[in-house]
Order: structure tokens, then C-alpha cells, then sequence
């Protein structure tokens, strides 16, 4: 496999040298075992009520459809308004929401459709904060160690998955599900306490605040318009689609086993392990391969393990087969995450985030729904058998979707001249589109060049704002070529400007290598 020798060997614990990220991965380790804990004592605590299957069912239902409805809009508001000012109101309201939870468990009030309604709406918090907090970690940590962070992040949460459940339980046995939720309650202080504390750089803004509607579509046509995001996004989820038979017949699994409940536990927290081992092993793999190459063998990884998942009997064995495919697991989910994170500028990181948060979590919740399923009809071996044959197939994308050795600067490059807009104008700029014309002149021997040249800033201008774009040539003067392009408001062209990056430098500097002076840029207002 090639080897990457821009990627030197870096420590996993190089990231937790800086004290804010430290401090918030501490905090939350003690956050995320709370939410496992309220997670397990809501689906015990709708047993104890006498409610059926369907209530209990519905507990799961409540907890994940927030991700789904919200994390999109969440991902616009974590972009707009002030991101650590958004943590600390989700954060409040999460909080809130726990206490009334814990009272009316403790005094016994509760009932099936409150606690469905309050566990909505402690997952509408979750959905709401998600997309902002993973876009905060490219502020926390330099470039270089996002990979390392993404993995202990991705450590910190299997810790968590192991450990939230497991003290739930005693917990629940000990002292009654009121306790956990009062548990859950204070977990949330540390986070709040360490965002409180935390004296984030505050960017002054020279454009007018998107609306979330308008920020919402930005988002999607970024996504639409950046080729390599896309196509990480769409890898993940057809990752995720396929490996979800992991997770979703594993209870079955520890089941046929023989092992109950407890084996249940255990196979979680060997899953758990592999995943802190498969962290530690990615940072000297770094070192060593190209991304793809470590993308593609943590896929077949994990994709064997799936295939062994339903091959293997015994606890002993499940135990060595699920440290294994955590090991994969952790590996990609690292990797991609980490890209994505450092492939989308400031601007736009959240609503990214959370475009791929949905390719991610709807690849799980269609695969969950698939291989159970196919489960019902063919049985369990069968099903993990094909979903882990469809695991390995997609190490293939690799060839059409490969992970990219080293992301582009995607930091500020606002060099565009700001026009000088006559008074009388001024009013009418907020009544319709603006019609932007650059006009080049090309001699005839770069025409071919300055064409491929001129496509790929189309694409710029289109991922950044412009609704219409097109390249025309006049018939009376054939060296002279037009682009135009429409953006949606003056407000939106202006944000335009400062979305572009460092790394639209060479496409656009390219392009005037072709063209004979300086392009004749005009700005065109709707009028009637």
C-alpha cells in the first residue's frame, strides 16, 4: 500500500495537551455516561409503568427522531448565531428538561406519554447541540491533531456506551430510577461549567446574518457543489448501511448465545475496547499509509468481523470478533469525520456536520430496519453474512470516492473588490437578485484552457451563492467571454466574498493566467 510521508507520526494524547479540550473531554465523558443512564432507566422505568411493547418501543423512537428532524436547521442555527452561546442554551434546557424528569419520576406522577414527551425533549436538546459541538473542535486543536481528537472523542463516547448502562443498572437496582435521572442531571455541570469558562474568539461579522432558512439552503448547495465532502458524506452512509447489522442484531446474538443480559454487556464493552485500541493503533498507521489505504483496510476489518459475528457461538469468541470490528469501526468513523471537519470552512462546518450526521444516522436506522428483516426471513447468519460481504464491497469506493491524504485550506480569502454602489441605488438592493458579468479576453491558443479553467470557478460560484451561472463568448468580438452568474440578494452576494478560501486561490489564478488584462467585473440590481 502507498505510503503518505506528509503525515508524520503524532502522538493519540497530542490533543489533550490543550487544556480546553482536555476539560471538555472530561466534562463530557461524564455528560455522555448520563445520557446512556437516562437512556436505560426511560426504557426501564416504561416497564415498570405496565405500559405494552409499542410504549416501550416508542422509547427509542423519541430518542432518535429529534436527530432527524432538527439536525439540519440545529447545523444552520450553530452557524449563525454564537456557537458557544448556543452549547450553553442547549445545555440549560437539557438540564431543565432532566430536572422535570427526575421530580415527577421521584413523586411519582409520571406517565408513559410524559416521559415519552420528556425524553423528545431531552433528545431535541442532543439534535439541536450535536452539529455545533463536533463543529467546534477544529477551534479546539490545531489541524494536524483533528484526527487524534476525533478519535479520543470517539474513545471518549465507548467509554461512555460501556460504562452509562453497566452503572445504571446497580444503580436502578440500588436506589430506583429516580437516582439515575438525578445522576443524569448532574452530569450535565461539568460541560456547562467548562463552556462557561471558555473565552472563544468571537469573529465580528462585515455581512448581513443569514436567515436559517436561507442557511439551511446554503448548505445544501455547498454540499452539492464540493465534490470531495459529497462524496465523503455518501461513503459513510453506505459504510454505515451495511455495518449497522452489527449493532442491530447483536442483542439477538448475545441471545442465542445463551448469555443473556450480562453477555450482552460485555460484548458492548469489548466492542468498546477495540474501539480505544483500533484509535491508538490509527496514529502510527498514519505514519506509515496513505488515508485511503487505512480507510480500506478498516472497512474489510470491520466487515469480517460481521461476517464472523454470526459464524462464531461462544461468548469467548464474540468477545475477540467484537474487539475487532470495533477497532474498524472507530478507525473509519475517525477518519471521515475528521476530513469532513476539515474540508468545510468556518462559515459552513455545522450545517456540513449535520448533513453528514443525517447521511450517517439514516444509513444506521435503513440498514437497523434491512438486515432485521432479512434476519426474520433468512436468519441471523445469513443476514450478517451479506451485510458483511456489503461492508467489505464498499472498500471499493475507494476508486470513485477516495479519502484524501491532505485536506485543502479552507481558511479566509476575501479579495474580491467590494463595488461602490451609487445612492440612489441603495434602497432597491433588497428587492431582487443581483446579476454579477465578469468579462475576459482570451487569446485563441488558451480558449481550451481558460473553458476547463472557467468550469471549475463555476463551481465556486455556485457552492458559495450563485443560483445560475453560465460562460458565454460574443460573436462580434470572439476573444471576449462573459461569465455571469445570479445570486438571490446583495446580502448574498456579499457573503459571497467571504466565503471564499485559500484554496479557490489557484483555480482563480489559473483562470486569469489565461485571460489577456485585468477581467471587467459589473454588478446589475433587478429593476422594474
Amino acid at each position: 500500500m502507498p505510503k503518505s510521508p506528509q503525515q508524520p507520526t503524532r502522538s493519540l494524547w497530542r490533543p489533550l495537551r490543550t487544556p480546553i479540550f482536555r476539560d471538555l473531554l472530561l466534562a463530557d465523558i461524564a455528560s455522555d455516561v448520563g445520557t446512556f443512564m437516562q437512556g436505560v432507566g426511560a426504557a426501564w422505568l416504561m416497564v415498570s409503568l405496565g405500559a405494552g411493547p409499542m410504549y416501550v418501543a416508542l422509547i427509542q423512537t423519541a430518542a432518535t427522531l429529534p436527530f432527524f428532524l432538527f439536525a439540519l436547521p440545529a447545523g444552520s442555527v450553530g452557524d449563525i448565531v454564537d456557537r458557544r452561546r448556543l452549547i450553553l442554551f442547549t445545555e440549560t434546557w437539557m438540564v431543565c428538561v432532566a430536572i422535570v424528569l427526575a421530580v415527577v419520576t421521584l413523586t411519582g406522577t409520571i406517565t408513559p406519554w410524559l416521559l415519552l414527551a420528556l425524553t423528545f425533549a431531552l433528545s431535541a436538546g442532543d439534535a439541536f447541540e450535536t452539529p455545533t459541538w463536533r463543529a467546534i473542535l477544529p477551534e479546539l486543536v490545531t489541524k494536524d491533531d483533528l484526527p487524534a481528537a476525533s478519535a479520543l472523542n470517539g474513545i471518549e463516547f465507548n467509554i461512555a456506551r460501556a460504562v452509562g448502562p453497566a452503572l445504571a443498572g446497580v444503580l436502578i437496582a440500588a436506589a430506583g430510577v429516580g437516582i439515575t435521572f438525578m445522576v443524569n442531571v448532574v452530569s450535565f455541570v461539568g460541560v456547562i461549567i467548562v463552556v462557561a469558562r471558555w473565552k472563544r474568539s468571537v469573529h465580528e461579522r462585515s455581512t448581513p446574518r443569514e436567515s436559517v432558512g436561507g442557511a439551511t439552503i446554503a448548505a445544501i448547495r455547498y454540499v452539492r457543489y464540493s465534490p470531495t465532502i459529497r462524496m465523503l458524506i455518501l461513503r459513510s452512509g453506505v459504510v454505515m448501511f451495511f455495518a449497522s447489522a452489527s449493532f442491530a442484531l447483536l442483542p439477538t446474538i448475545a441471545h442465542q448465545a445463551g448469555n443473556g443480559a450480562i453477555g450482552y454487556g460485555v460484548l458492548l464493552a469489548c466492542f468498546g475496547a477495540g474501539a480505544i485500541g483500533g484509535a491508538m493503533l490509527m496514529q502510527r498507521a498514519r505514519a506509515r499509509w496513505s488515508t485511503e489505504a487505512i480507510g480500506a483496510m478498516a472497512v474489510v476489518v470491520l466487515g469480517s468481523g460481521i461476517v464472523a459475528t454470526g459464524r462464531v457461538h461462544t461468548l469467548g469468541g464474540l468477545m475477540v470478533v467484537l474487539f475487532v470490528s470495533g477497532a474498524g469501526w472507530l478507525v473509519f468513523i475517525s477518519l471521515v469525520s475528521a476530513l469532513v471537519q476539515n474540508l468545510a470552512p468556518d462559515w459552513v462546518r455545522a450545517r456540513v456536520l449535520a448533513i453528514y450526521m443525517l447521511a450517517s444516522q439514516g444509513g444506521l436506522a435503513a440498514g437497523s430496519a434491512l438486515w432485521g428483516s432479512v434476519a426474520a426471513r433468512a436468519g441471523v447468519e445469513s443476514a450478517l453474512l451479506w451485510a458483511g460481504l456489503g461492508t467489505i464491497a464498499t472498500s471499493m469506493l475507494g476508486f470513485v470516492a477516495r479519502l484524501p491524504n491532505i485536506t485543502a485550506d479552507v481558511s479566509p480569502w476575501n479579495h474580491w473588490r467590494v463595488p461602490a454602489i451609487a445612492g440612489a441605488a441603495a434602497p432597491e438592493l433588497a428587492q431582487g437578485p443581483v446579476l454579477v458579468t465578469v468579462e475576459y479576453r482570451v487569446d485563441p491558443q488558451h480558449v481550451p484552457s481558460f473553458l476547463r479553467a472557467i468550469h471549475r470557478l463555476g463551481r465556486v460560484r455556485r457552492r458559495d451563492g450563485a443560483f445560475r451561472w453560465g460562460i458565454f463568448r460574443d460573436v462580434e468580438q470572439p476573444e471576449v467571454y462573459l461569465e455571469i452568474f445570479l445570486v438571490g440578494s446583495w446580502g448574498e452576494h456579499l457573503r459571497q466574498h467571504d466565503r471564499l478560501t485559500q484554496a479557490d486561490r489557484e483555480p482563480e489564478e489559473s483562470l486569469r493566467s489565461y485571460a489577456r488584462g485585468e477581467p471587467k467585473v459589473r454588478h446589475l440590481i433587478y429593476g422594474e
